[in-house]
């Protein structure tokens, strides 16, 4: 059995490739610039993109199975049209080669910001609104990028869909925007939290999840990758009964965050820095939406771990990496 998986330095991906070659699968990655999350693995590599039809089509040359992972995740808009022509033009890219190469089976990781969570009442499932060029630019991108893999499925790929929710845990080698916000809570780096939360799921179960739909996802669909919902300061206090760090005390009501958020937007293109918070940002934060994974527990075997045991996770890894202050419990994570 041969893989191949675009994306694989990010977090997801850097956990796929792990659990595959725990697996005894083969692995082939497609290596654009950053090397982290795979450094010292020695995979068999393509140097290239999702926008190079060519170095896909070298991908995925005889390959059982090609998991679709890379995209660009934004909360600053798409200022210069990346995100677009990655998450959109890059799908298609991707699951054509795949097609044209032959590939058995084709998993497109999407996201649940590809539905349009501003819409109240019933949870979000699999059938519901997708976003539209109304919402984030980010959501909107996802949407079309999935659409796009669809059309192709339509064409005789035999592709399945996941759209994990906000994903965390370890194996967070960059690390991602969560990822810092763990680190961030123990170095007391955060001046405050904001109101809100959102839905949460481990990403090593995304990645049974995801290996589950290689291998009896039915084709042409999606499955919502769901888990609990928190709040920032539930997943603060999460973290503080795991390593004893004492959370920020003050909460700032979303509407208060969102008079800075501009400010803050602006500082962060003068200096370069991500901001702490931006109006798409705030606004993933407000939806908190309630997710319908069941159709993806019943056909994947989807379980979501819970959120304790991925905070204790994710900071024993960050700890194993010398990343956290020496004076937190950190032999309580061993």
């Amino acid at each position: 059995m041969k893989a191949a998986v675009t994306g694989a330095t990010g977090h997801i991906g850097a956990n796929l490739v792990r659990h595959l070659m725990q697996m005894g699968i083969e692995v082939r990655v497609l290596v654009h610039r950053d090397r982290r999350g795979i450094e010292g693995l020695g995979l068999d590599h393509v140097e290239g993109s999702v926008l190079d039809k060519a170095s896909l089509s070298r991908l995925f040359e005889g390959v059982d199975v090609a998991y679709h992972l890379a995209a660009l995740i934004s909360i600053t808009g798409d200022p210069d049209g990346q995100v677009r022509r990655t998450n959109v033009n890059g799908a298609e890219n991707a699951a054509r080669a795949a097609l044209e190469a032959g590939v058995g089976r084709f998993v497109h990781v999407s996201s649940v910001h590809a539905y349009d969570l501003s819409r109240g009442g019933a949870p979000i499932d699999e059938s519901s609104v997708p976003s539209g060029s109304d919402r984030p630019a980010y959501d909107y991108s996802k949407a079309l990028g999935q659409a796009r893999v669809k059309a192709v499925i339509a064409d005789g790929l035999d592709g399945v869909l996941v759209n994990p929710v906000g994903v965390v845990g370890p194996g967070d080698f960059r690390p991602s925007r969560m990822g810092h916000f763990f680190l961030d809570l123990a170095h007391r780096r955060l001046p405050a939290l904001v109101e809100g939360g959102f839905t949460w799921v481990d990403v090593r179960d995304v990645v049974t999840a995801m290996v589950a739909a290689s291998e009896r996802g039915s084709t042409g669909q999606n499955y919502l990758l769901g888990g609990p919902r928190l709040t920032t300061q539930q997943l603060a206090d999460v973290a503080q009964q795991v390593i004893g760090v004492v959370p920020p005390r003050l909460v700032t009501p979303l509407w208060m965050a969102r008079l800075g958020a501009p400010l803050m937007e602006w500082s962060a293109r003068a200096t370069r820095k991500e901001p702490l918070y931006t109006r798409e940002a705030l606004d993933a934060l407000e939806t908190n939406p309630q997710v319908d994974d069941s159709l993806a527990r019943a056909e994947l075997g989807h379980v979501a771990r819970p959120m304790e045991e991925t905070v204790r996770d994710t900071y024993a890894w960050f700890a194993a990496r010398d990343q956290l202050p020496k004076e937190l419990r950190l032999g309580e994570l061993q």
